[in-house]
């Protein structure tokens, strides 16, 4: 892609899965990273297994404390000297019918992915704003924020406030020179995903992706991955405001 070498880039959720393989790729385009995670141990074993392809640290915390995502940020701008890149990745989801929904649950669901979205987003934005050099801001939502799955009320109305957050970020920010757009991914095989199908009956995976997904199979990490590539690079410098699609053709179907 156009652009992303000496890119400086801060990925939240960026220890596993989608986050992981976001981290590699844009290491492969010559791009300095510093990733984000919940737990330290995992954050440390991604960065040991990347750091062959170039320049990454990592940093542990949780997206929804403003300290941590402070500290996220600041150890970002201090390490790179900057950040010209997000990619807001962090989020939770699992399968829980709307009846049986409990506040905390509810709440856990909204301040991982949205709340924690917003706070990173403000964060990193204050500092493209006062540098003044423009940047990109990409936001993880999901073909779930646009339209209702059965089981996930809450996971479908945080990944809806993203994509709205993402349109009122763009239409604030882009005077600015910052690029904001948001990524809807469908099914998507991450250790996330398999965790939640787990629990379902043994041939629920090949179904969904027979009866649900044109393409007959799940996405992988490496092509959401190259989905943040391209809207962060020179390539994508007049997409704005909205949101990229990857899922097989999964809303194609009625």
């Amino acid at each position: 892609m156009r652009g992303l070498a000496g890119k400086r880039v801060l990925i939240s959720g960026g220890s596993s899965g989608i986050g992981a393989a976001t981290a590699r790729r844009f290491l492969e385009e010559g791009s300095r990273v510093v990733l984000g995670g919940l737990e330290q141990a995992e954050v440390a074993a991604t960065v040991a297994e990347l750091s062959p392809l170039g320049e990454v640290s990592g940093l542990a915390g949780d997206v929804r404390a403003e300290a941590d995502v402070a500290r996220l940020v600041e150890g970002a701008i201090a390490a790179m000297g900057g950040v010209d890149v997000l990619v807001n990745n962090a989020g939770t989801a699992w399968r829980e019918p709307f009846l049986e929904i409990t506040p905390d649950h509810w709440d856990t669901i909204i301040a991982v992915n949205l709340r924690g979205m917003f706070l990173v987003a403000q964060a990193v934005a204050r500092h493209l704003v006062e540098r003044g050099e423009g940047g990109v801001i990409l936001n993880m939502s999901s073909t779930n924020g646009l339209g209702g799955e059965a089981d996930y009320a809450h996971y479908n109305a945080s990944k809806g406030g993203v994509l709205l957050l993402t349109r009122t970020m763009a239409v604030e920010l882009g005077k600015h020179g910052i690029r904001v757009n948001a990524l809807c991914p469908g099914y998507i095989r991450t250790p996330l995903n398999s965790a939640i199908s787990a629990g379902l009956d043994g041939d629920f995976v090949s179904s969904y992706e027979r009866d649900h997904i044109p393409l007959g199979r799940a996405g992988f990490a490496e092509e959401v991955a190259a989905g943040y590539a391209f809207l962060a690079s020179d390539d994508a410098a007049f997409v704005h405001g909205t949101e990229l699609v990857i899922d097989g053709g999964q809303l194609a179907i009625m």
